[in-house]
């Protein structure tokens, strides 16, 4: 049986106005899957009043704790001493949100020891993956 990783983290969305409310929001690695992390926020705390999933690289995430990047849908970089930003583009708006980055690196440290990084390749079942593509191509 395969360890998933869920852990919630307190997101603060970057409004107009100068107060940044605290959202809730949680990080999901799942090593059946093992070059993702899944983020996602309540119904509550989007525009479309639905819950939300973004699915993006971790390593993306653990590259975004140094330096600025991604050039997509999701976009990471460090702001200040302890926060990240992280950028969501979809067709509807951008939505940014701040995450201290100590739970950052605690989620990416539990996630590296399920699966080390480098090793995402041995965690992969190729089979169901191709399974999943052609249920979704039905």
């Amino acid at each position: 049986m395969s360890t998933v990783i869920e852990q919630p983290v307190e997101a603060r969305l970057v409004a107009a106005a100068p107060r940044m409310p605290s959202i809730p929001a949680t990080l999901r690695y799942d090593p059946r899957d093992p070059f993702a992390v899944r983020m996602s926020f309540p119904a509550p705390a989007t525009l479309e009043g639905v819950d939300v999933c973004w699915t993006f690289a971790r390593e993306l995430l653990s590259s975004g704790l140094e330096e600025s990047v991604g050039d997509g849908d999701v976009r990471v970089r460090p702001y200040g001493y302890d926060r990240i930003v992280l950028e969501f583009h979809a067709p509807e708006g951008t939505a940014v949100v701040h995450v201290l980055a100590g739970e950052l690196r605690n989620f990416l440290d539990n996630s590296t020891k399920l699966v080390p990084f480098g090793l995402e390749h041995l965690h992969q079942n190729l089979d169901h993956g191709l399974a999943e593509l052609m249920r979704d191509g039905c």
